[in-house]
């Protein structure tokens, strides 16, 4: 049984927009499924939904065999500790006036119930638990006392990563992780990512624009246009004739 199952989910906005179309799409367990598609298409609509930070009214979610409905809060809450969101601006998640270490463990102070298998909440001290999760994503001790001001963009990336990763679970959706990025440094949180994916199997929904991006990450391609999921094919292929035109038109754009 897939870990996340969409069906039918449409998103209408004033004067009869539709945001998301009928959307449906099912993602396994351990898999990286990549969401690509232009502007306006419906991506961060639909991760906004995913997360819960949107409700939905038109069709259904289930993640672990499980409906999410918004208005059911301690299964919304339960739900959220089980997928955590990694956004296109660091800036946007971290708080200016937090030192680093604070910032990334805000997900375990709470959710003080949680125990992930990588950190003993019991032995170790509070920076000793930022210091580990620090170092998961490829960031030095000496960063804990810095502020966000202190960073560049793709060490902000990492700790937000990093605060993600802190409750270990079991689907991390990114969205447009590295939209704001230089290319090199692009190049670093993508490896990160398909590192710590290798590492610890966890799911990842991968949203993005860049195609080039997504498959470089990902197993299963979903593509989006004008809230529709007009392709959705495994990585090998991408370059099958039978891809849908505008599938092909990503494909040319991004001159592989």
């Amino acid at each position: 049984m897939s870990q996340l199952i969409v069906e039918n989910l449409s998103i209408h906005y004033s004067k009869g927009v539709k945001a998301l179309d009928n959307v449906s799409l099912a993602v396994n367990k351990g898999e990286c499924v990549g969401i690509v598609g232009e502007s306006g298409s419906g991506k961060s609509t639909l991760a906004k939904v995913l997360l819960g930070l949107q409700p939905y009214k038109e069709g259904y979610i289930a993640f672990e065999g499980n409906q999410i409905v918004p208005k059911k809060k301690e299964a919304l809450r339960e739900y959220r500790r089980q997928v955590q969101m990694v956004f296109q601006d660091a800036n946007s998640t971290l708080n200016p006036k937090l030192p680093i270490w604070k910032s990334v463990l805000e997900p375990l102070d709470n959710f003080k119930e949680v125990q992930p298998s990588f950190l003993n909440r019991e032995e170790a001290s509070r920076k000793d638990l930022a210091k580990a999760l620090l170092k998961m994503v490829g960031l030095d001790a000496h960063m804990l006392e810095r502020f966000p001001v202190e960073l560049s963009g793709g060490q902000k990336q990492r700790v937000s990563i990093a605060r993600a990763l802190s409750l270990e679970p079991g689907l991390l959706i990114c969205d447009e992780p590295t939209a704001s990025l230089d290319v090199t440094v692009q190049k670093q949180i993508l490896q990160l990512l398909k590192g710590l994916q290798e590492k610890t199997e966890m799911t990842i929904l991968f949203i993005s624009h860049d195609i080039r991006a997504v498959t470089f990450l990902c197993n299963q391609i979903i593509v989006l246009k004008d809230g529709l999921v007009v392709d959705w094919f495994p990585l090998e292929e991408l370059y099958h004739e039978d891809r849908h035109p505008y599938t092909k038109a990503l494909i040319k754009a991004a001159s592989f």
